[in-house]
């Protein structure tokens, strides 16, 4: 067969959605998608390792019954094969099904843990789950048709393509790509390296991780990889992303990161050498629980009872290794000059190594800017007392109602950072003494002016004021949305 092309990876993908519309709603979409698309993967690859074991045998089935074969236990009563034959109570077959696979295969634990409703047929009924059993059947998803890097940016398409539609909650779990590699790039991450996202959403941060460890030529499974999640349906799917990426060596858990963080070594956090995170904004915060943090994060203070920001801050910096930790974090633009006194303490640390100011609509249907945080715990000689910020709020394009840095502007602002010097407009390195003076605030345009070139027409500089008080506007409710 054919390989399938991006476009017919997408569209077949898609088409599964398709055929949701109307028996469920669209937040829902994924709840089936997802857990059908890794096992018909599960299956087709079980069937190829299968054909190519008896091929090697000259048709021995004793030999091709060997467990060494195969990646994964495929019980033969539970192939896709014998899902399309069911002929009724379908949604209670794969129940079964998805259980007992789990089971077989300890790895696999959670994979299947999504929020559907298969047992209901109120909600999706045995012709609704038997078209769109029948729909992916049209493709077979071996090695042949697809490259487990083709199915796992196809499974990418399909995430932001469910977060287009999913309203401010998307921020939750899908976090623009563009900007996750942006962030990559400049931690320049290593071979047999520790990588922790405490809100790992779908796990596209860590994947990307392993995808510019690829494009340096270097092992990209010697990569160790680890996600904290705290909705369980949303760590499977980060489950299912990372094994259709081909990416083995990960370990997902569930929980509240700020409650109940499951990276523990003893009495205190884990560390690991790079973390990347876009931590949700605006929550709540159980202050007193903060106030007497078992684990004692709370070194830099304890943050207001509306604003978890900050204690997201103060777990990410406790996360870091005390010699190699080095940390990139996606955050609305309010942390650069709210809370002043645990920002304060962070910089007279001396952990905060550049700020990146990022344009609007980075966030998913959210207007709001946005900014990346590079932390590290060990600065270099030449970078110590020093902070660099970098204006980045104009370099963008729009893709319909999203925003998205190009190739051309990762490269801009990584050779920026890179380089860690003044540029006109662009950035600045700023002594501490400088932010002390200013009260701790890394408020980007208190510092970076961009040139002016010339006097704008009045109609223009009307223009711009009304575009300006329209994004106030814009920002002030989704704020008042997220808190609600």
């Amino acid at each position: 067969m054919a390989r399938m092309s991006v476009a017919e990876i997408e569209r077949y993908l898609w088409g599964a959605a398709n055929i949701l519309r109307g028996a469920v709603s669209a937040a829902d979409y994924q709840d089936y998608v997802y857990p059908l698309i890794f096992y018909k993967w599960l299956s087709d690859r079980h069937d190829e390792a299968r054909a190519a074991a008896l091929a090697a045998s000259g048709g021995d089935t004793s030999y091709a019954e060997a467990r060494e074969h195969y990646e994964w236990v495929l019980p033969s009563a539970r192939s896709w094969s014998e899902l399309r034959s069911v002929p009724a109570d379908i949604g209670e077959w794969l129940t079964e099904a998805f259980g007992e696979i789990e089971r077989e295969n300890p790895r696999l634990a959670g994979v299947f843990s999504s929020g559907a409703r298969w047992t209901n047929k109120e909600k999706v009924s045995d012709r609704t789950l038997a078209a769109l059993i029948e729909h992916l059947s049209t493709r077979t998803l071996d090695s042949a048709s697809i490259s487990e890097d083709e199915l796992g940016n196809g499974y990418e398409y399909l995430i932001r393509e469910f977060a287009s539609d999913g309203g401010h909650n998307a921020q939750e779990f899908y976090t623009n790509r563009t900007v996750v590699h942006l962030m990559t790039e400049i931690l320049q991450i290593k071979e047999g390296e520790r990588v922790y996202d405490p809100t790992c959403g779908t796990a596209g941060m860590l994947i990307n991780a392993a995808a510019r460890l690829r494009e340096r030529g270097q092992d990209a499974a010697k990569l160790k990889l680890y996600g904290q999640e705290i909705k369980a349906e949303s760590a499977s799917i980060a489950r299912t992303n990372l094994y259709l990426h081909g990416i083995r060596e990960f370990e997902i858990r569930v929980g509240d990161t700020l409650l109940n963080p499951r990276f523990l070594s003893g009495d205190r956090l884990e560390t690991f050498d790079v973390v990347l995170a876009n931590p949700p904004y605006s929550m709540d915060l159980d202050q007193a629980f903060w106030a007497q943090d078992p684990w004692g994060r709370n070194g830099f203070g304890t943050p207001p009872p509306g604003n978890a920001d900050y204690a997201f801050f103060e777990h990410i910096l406790a996360s870091m290794d005390p010699a190699t930790g080095r940390s990139a974090t996606l955050w609305p633009h309010g942390i650069l000059f709210r809370t002043p006194e645990i920002r304060k303490a962070i910089l007279e640390a001396d952990l905060i190594e550049a700020v990146i100011g990022l344009g609007p609509d980075l966030f998913y249907n959210s207007p709001m800017e946005s900014c990346v945080v590079i932390c590290r715990s060990k600065k270099s000689p030449d970078r110590q007392g020093k902070v660099l910020l970098i204006d980045a709020s104009k370099d963008y394009v729009k893709r319909g109602k999203q925003s998205e840095l190009t190739e051309e502007h990762q490269r801009k602002i990584a050779d920026a950072y890179l380089s860690f010097a003044d540029r006109e407009g662009f950035a600045k390195v700023v002594p501490l003494d400088e932010i002390r003076e200013r009260d701790h605030s890394l408020n980007i345009p208190e510092y970076i002016r961009r040139s002016v070139t010339g006097v704008l027409p009045a109609d223009e500089a009307i223009a711009q004021w009304a575009g300006a008080v329209k994004s106030l506007r814009e920002h002030a409710a989704a704020v008042r949305g997220i808190s609600s």
